[in-house]
C-alpha cells in the first residue's frame, strides 16, 4: 500500500516539465546539426563545385583571364560562349601593352601540372565540339544538300579566322573565299604529292593533315559515335575540296 500511495503522491507535473525540457533540447540540438551540415555543404559547393562564369575580358588582369582557360569551367560553357570568349580574348591581346605581353608570357611559362593538362584538355574539347556539332548537322542533311553545307561551313570558319587574326572581316565575297580555299587545298595536295613522289589523288594533303590532327589530339576526347561522325565528315570535306574547280 505504501508503494501505491507513494505513486499517487508523486508530482507528475515535474515529470512532464522534465520531458518537455528534454524534447526541447533534442530539437535544438537537431536543428543546430542540420544548420551546421547545411553550412558545410554550402561552403563546399561555393568553393569547390559551383560553376564559375567567365571573367570580364577587358576588366580582369591578364593572369585572371588566361587562368580561366585552364579551368574545367571553361569547357562547361556552350560552344558559342567559348568561341565568343576566345574572340574577345584575341581583341584584347591584339593591341596589348608590353607589360601585359610580358605578364602573359610569364603566366604561360609557369603553367604546369594539372592546370597545363586541363588547358590542353579544354583545347581538345573545343576542337571536338566544333567538329562533332558540324558533323552531326551535316549527316542529318539529305545527300543533295551536303555539298552546299561543306562550302558554307568552310567559308564561315575562314571568316572566323579572319576575325580572330585582324579583328575584322576582309572585303572578300563568300565566292572568293571558297575559290581561295580550293586553290589552297590544291597547292597543298601538289606539295604533298611531290614530297611523296606519287601522283595527286583526290587532293589528300591538307585534309589528311587535318585527319592526323584529329586522330592525335581530338579523338581521345570523343565518344565512339562522335569519332565515327567526325571521320566521315572530314573525309567528305577532303573529297569536296580536292575536286578540280
Amino acid at each position: 500500500m505504501s508503494t501505491w500511495n507513494d505513486i499517487r503522491q508523486f508530482d507528475f507535473s515535474d515529470l512532464s516539465e522534465w520531458c518537455a525540457q528534454r524534447r526541447s533540447q533534442i530539437i535544438k540540438t537537431t536543428v543546430s546539426l542540420l544548420i551546421l551540415l547545411l553550412l558545410s555543404v554550402s561552403a563546399y559547393w561555393w568553393f569547390e563545385v559551383r560553376f564559375r562564369p567567365p571573367p570580364s575580358i577587358f576588366d580582369t588582369p591578364v593572369d585572371g583571364v588566361l587562368g580561366y582557360l585552364a579551368l574545367d569551367d571553361f569547357s562547361q560553357l556552350s560552344l558559342e560562349e567559348r568561341l565568343k570568349f576566345l574572340t574577345e580574348l584575341a581583341d584584347r591581346f591584339r593591341g596589348m601593352e608590353a607589360s601585359d605581353s610580358a605578364l602573359m608570357a610569364s603566366f604561360l611559362a609557369g603553367l604546369g601540372g594539372p592546370a597545363k593538362e586541363q588547358l590542353r584538355q579544354n583545347v581538345r574539347d573545343l576542337a571536338k565540339d566544333i567538329l562533332a556539332d558540324s558533323a552531326d548537322s551535316y549527316l542529318n542533311l539529305p545527300a543533295d544538300q551536303r555539298g552546299a553545307f561543306i562550302d558554307q561551313w568552310a567559308v564561315d570558319w575562314m571568316k572566323r579566322g579572319e576575325r580572330l587574326a585582324s579583328g575584322k572581316d576582309s572585303d572578300k565575297s563568300d565566292a572568293e573565299r571558297l575559290t581561295q580555299i580550293r586553290k589552297d587545298a590544291t597547292r597543298q595536295d601538289d606539295r604533298t604529292a611531290r614530297r611523296q613522289g606519287t601522283p595527286t589523288e583526290l587532293g589528300s594533303g591538307g585534309a589528311m593533315q587535318m585527319l592526323d590532327l584529329w586522330q592525335s589530339e581530338v579523338e581521345p576526347a570523343s565518344s565512339p559515335k562522335e569519332q565515327g561522325q567526325i571521320v566521315r565528315f572530314l573525309d567528305d570535306v577532303r573529297k569536296r575540296f580536292s575536286r578540280a574547280f
